[in-house]
């Protein structure tokens, strides 16, 4: 038997992954249920043009749409840049604005994998007081995880009241990027992160009071100050470079007045 071409073993591995039929996947692409089953035992070479649009029709990355056409034999189309690079210089502008415009609250950006790339003075003072560091800038060549630092015992977790109910929800946002790119990376961050000393199971079911916040904050606690807060997730609107669009803002909100208080009385101190 002939070895299947690495593309036609990548386009059943996502077809699936999908939980597309053949079918499925041919209404999606505008082409006949024949053509795809012909490129899957590779009876038909796809031209560049066919690897774009089964690319979109299957919702796939801009990284994973340029390891289908390495796949297929092309080039890349869709460029990874530096965030540092000056062709992303008004991404950083726009970056550098909305975590300005966040103060005196908490803003980070972080990249797929939760690295942090950047932070707000908020989100500085916030590390600092928690970690008992000084505040400082995020080194992009030695980043922290976020993820660690949530879920691994050695971090936030004895500082965070309601960890396990947090826990769960981040853990179940991992799990949907690792379903989602489909990249080993990914996978491996999930795995890690549930191998963690009680770290809870993805199956767990939350503690649900009898009337739920509408949304979930954490709970923070070191000696006398309490800080609840929330947090929203942004990412960049029609990015067509690889970097753009794996970045992530994540800006924390306060929950109550107390906390909106402290973070005021960190901006004050400058």
């Amino acid at each position: 038997m002939p070895t299947r071409s690495a593309f036609s073993v990548r386009l059943k591995w996502w077809r699936e992954r999908r939980r597309f039929s053949q079918l499925d996947l041919a209404h999606a692409a505008g082409v006949s249920q024949r053509h795809v089953s012909f490129l899957e035992i590779d009876r038909t070479a796809p031209s560049r043009e066919m690897v774009m649009r089964i690319a979109g029709a299957l919702d796939l990355s801009l990284r994973q749409q340029n390891e289908m056409l390495l796949a297929a034999g092309f080039a890349p189309v869709w460029r990874e840049s530096a965030l540092s690079a000056p062709e992303l210089v008004t991404v950083n502008r726009a970056l550098d604005f909305m975590l300005e415009q966040h103060e005196p609250y908490a803003a980070f950006v972080v990249d797929r994998r939760w690295n942090l790339l950047r932070a707000n003075r908020g989100g500085r003072n916030m590390v600092a007081f928690l970690t008992d560091a000084s505040p400082q800038a995020p080194d992009p060549a030695n980043p922290i995880n976020l993820a660690d630092a949530l879920v691994s015992p050695e971090g936030l977790r004895p500082l965070i009241v309601n960890w396990r109910e947090v826990a769960l929800y981040f853990l179940r946002g991992v799990r949907a990027d690792a379903l989602a790119d489909g990249t080993e990376e990914t996978a491996a961050l999930l795995a890690r992160l549930l191998a963690y000393a009680d770290a809870p199971s993805i199956s767990d079911v939350p503690a649900l009071e009898e009337l739920p916040e509408p949304v979930l904050s954490i709970h923070f606690r070191k000696a006398s100050i309490d800080l609840k807060v929330f947090t929203t997730l942004a990412t960049l609107g029609t990015p067509q470079d690889v970097t753009v669009q794996e970045i992530r803002i994540e800006s924390f909100f306060p929950a109550d007045t107390a906390t909106a208080g402290v973070f005021k009385t960190w901006a004050a101190r400058g």
